[in-house]
């Protein structure tokens, strides 16, 4: 039996260990702001945290997270509150939206290791998340946004 803390909440896993961490969360949880994107870890649609970390769960198999901590898009903020996601608002980051929880994922990853960015580390971070709406600018200028509002 797997065990793990998903948004704050105990959870067991009894299923194939191979799973990823992506189907639990939607198919068995049923929290779908995470989002498949390519399958392969290369777009970061589906980043989530682990122990604080970002990480891509489609990749992620349950085997390798007993007794880890996730926390989705969903256990972020209980109501949109974190700064990355009242920045993201604020500069109107999404367009069609479909990357945008794994960016935002991403992004808390970062300010929370690195509270004052530059744009280079903010460059560096967020490479393996892929918008095909091209909204990189924005993005860039939330994460600083939500960097100003934490300080």
């Amino acid at each position: 039996m797997i065990r793990l803390k998903v948004n704050g909440v105990e959870r067991s896993f009894e299923g194939d260990a191979d799973m990823p961490l992506l189907w639990y969360l939607r198919d068995h949880l049923g929290l779908t702001g995470t989002k498949f994107g390519c399958g392969e870890a290369l777009c970061g649609s589906c980043t989530v945290h682990q122990n604080g970390q970002a990480v891509r769960s489609c990749a992620l198999p349950m085997s390798a997270l007993n007794g880890a901590e996730i926390v989705t898009i969903e256990g972020l903020s209980k109501n949109g509150t974190h700064p990355v996601q009242k920045a993201w608002i604020a500069m109107n980051v999404p367009q069609c939206g479909y990357c945008q929880a794994g960016q935002i994922m991403q992004a808390a990853a970062l300010l929370k290791r690195t509270p004052s960015p530059t744009d280079e580390e903010i460059e560096r971070a967020m490479a393996g998340n892929i918008c095909r709406c091209g909204t990189y600018q924005r993005i860039r200028a939330a994460i600083k946004a939500a960097a100003r509002e934490s300080a």
